[in-house]
């Protein structure tokens, strides 16, 4: 798929994978709008990057969604819809009464899940109506096998990987032209892993295979150590849940 000249919206495009794939898709020539809630951030980015069009918006609220979309419409509307919001919140104990925990888990899926769904389902008429379109979603490698650490993230990206995969058989039997690729990365440095003491991979990289994948039409791309770890976890899963969850990294920050 050609990305010049594509209009593409990014949901949580100003930090992280985002914000890299708002500066790369500029640089391939793509016109950018970018979407957050914390407006401060979205000032920074088009401080910077003046070309970059940004609104504020929760994709939880979907009366914030609909203002979106009429703004979105007065632009000229979109080519691609890249579905990249996403939060995680604090580890729990799950074995121990806490109050918290539900109101984290229903945070993480509405946002990382249910938000996707209801941002997508928005936008898909305008782009079925174009010449070449296409859906990004960003999921995540504990699609696969969960964080122990993140038991509700790990869901609703696994979540997000079957709607993304179900998304793509459905617009395929109703015979219609809108590309629909997913990107699983490993740990990113990112806000949201800021302070863990693990190997991360760069957003820079990320994006990089990103728009490689996307160029070649490949609609699974699986970056960084999220190959090794997709192909180890279906050959010995056991090994791969391990790797993922050592005992002596996890047991503290549960007790």
């Amino acid at each position: 798929m050609e990305l010049k000249g594509k209009r593409i919206l990014i949901t949580g495009g100003a930090s992280g994978i985002g914000l890299e794939s708002v500066k790369q898709f500029l640089a391939l020539g793509a016109h950018v709008i970018i979407c957050g809630r914390n407006q401060d951030k979205l000032d920074a980015v088009t401080k910077v990057l003046t070309q970059v069009t940004a609104i504020k918006c929760d994709v939880q609220d979907e009366n914030n969604l609909k203002e979106l979309y009429k703004e979105i419409v007065w632009l000229g509307g979109i080519d691609v819809l890249y579905n990249n919001a996403g939060v995680g919140t604090r580890p729990l104990n799950l074995g121990m009464k806490d109050s918290q925990h539900f109101v984290d888990a229903s945070y993480e899926m509405n946002v990382n899940y249910l938000g996707m769904i209801r941002i997508t389902d928005l936008f898909m008429d305008m782009l079925k109506s174009r010449k070449e379109a296409a859906i990004i979603n960003t999921t995540s490698v504990l699609s696969y096998l969960p964080a122990v650490l993140a038991p509700t993230y790990s869901a609703s990206k696994a979540a997000a990987r079957f709607y993304t995969e179900s998304l793509r058989v459905h617009l395929g039997v109703i015979n219609s032209t809108v590309k629909v690729f997913e990107l699983l990365p490993p740990l990113v440095e990112t806000d949201l892993t800021a302070g863990l003491e693990e190997k991360m991979m760069t957003p820079e990289a990320v994006v990089k295979e990103l728009i490689a994948g996307i160029k070649r039409d490949q609609y699974t791309i699986r970056v960084g150590g999220a190959k090794l770890l997709y192909t180890i976890n279906r050959l010995l899963p056991g090994t791969a849940f391990g790797i993922l969850n050592p005992k002596k990294k996890i047991t503290p920050l549960l007790v």
